[in-house]
């Protein structure tokens, strides 16, 4: 019995030691915190996505308040939290550019035939590396939805039928998260208020004919584009149709000459689901 109000007031004494040590501690090596940078980090939406170029929404507030950072480069919070910002920080900023992530492939299932059987790993990224491709594309979406977890605003669903991610635009807010994640590079960020024609295929296979063995409507290198482009602004030596979008003024010929229509038009039809249509 003795032993064990020996040891029971031994523990007491250890732990009372121990707690007022780490008291000590957090009082002495305390972090301390900047009444402004907490202010602007409660108008951030905290989505800690990093499409402002830091880390999280922590260390984007704490640059704004150090002065080392603008106040429009939230495009989670668009607008709105901009105004906010401005606000708090009586700082002026550019308009927030708002853009939405863009599927550069529609080689589903029916136009894209697979190799073969694939038991790996059903990530998009651990096919990747396993196979190149799972598809006859090489340049084509794999088709696992590894976009789909990271995207923290349910902003994208997996068609499993056609085997490609589906976009809404309504919830998308260009964070970025998928196309960091894409391991083909194929979510592209495009400004909402972005003029011209837009290319859905990144398939840079040289030879028509091959071209269309892998995906029945990716472009097949015609140059009908570059030929009837009024402007001019379309370049093919890359082996995938390139606009220049500072001279493209929406005529929407490239469109209606392109035989397999990788073609689109971005005011018109980037904020529907391009997947639908196909």
């Amino acid at each position: 019995m003795t032993i064990i109000i020996i040891t029971a007031i031994f523990a007491l004494a250890l732990a009372f030691v121990i707690g007022t040590a780490l008291g000590f501690f957090r009082d002495f090596f305390a972090v301390p915190h900047d009444p402004l940078a907490d202010t602007i980090r409660e108008a951030l939406p905290g989505a800690n996505c990093g499409a402002c170029g830091f880390p999280g929404c922590d260390n984007y507030a704490a640059a704004i308040a150090a002065g080392k950072a603008g106040i429009s480069s939230c495009t989670v919070g668009g607008s709105a939290v901009a105004e906010k910002l401005a606000q708090i920080t009586g700082q002026s900023g550019e308009a927030v550019q708002q853009t939405v992530a863009v599927l550069a492939c529609r080689g589903t299932c029916l136009h894209a035939p697979l190799k073969g059987t694939y038991t790996g790993l059903k990530t998009c990224r651990g096919a990747k590396l396993a196979t190149g491709s799972t598809k006859l594309c090489a340049w084509g979406c794999l088709g696992f939805g590894d976009c789909v977890p990271v995207c923290k605003f349910g902003a994208i669903t997996l068609d499993k039928e056609k085997g490609l991610p589906v976009i809404d635009y309504a919830k998308c807010t260009g964070c970025r998260m998928c196309m960091a994640e894409c391991p083909q590079g194929l979510l592209r960020g495009v400004s909402k208020d972005q003029r011209g024609a837009i290319i859905l295929c990144a398939n840079r296979n040289p030879n028509r004919q091959g071209v269309i063995k892998t995906c029945k409507i990716a472009c097949i290198k015609c140059g009908q584009c570059v030929k009837n482009c009024p402007h001019q602004c379309i370049d093919l030596s890359s082996n995938i149709p390139v606009v220049d979008l500072s001279r493209c003024d929406s005529c929407g010929t490239c469109v209606e000459k392109c035989p397999t229509k990788v073609f689109k038009i971005i005011e018109k039809d980037i904020f529907v689901s391009l997947i639908l249509s196909i």
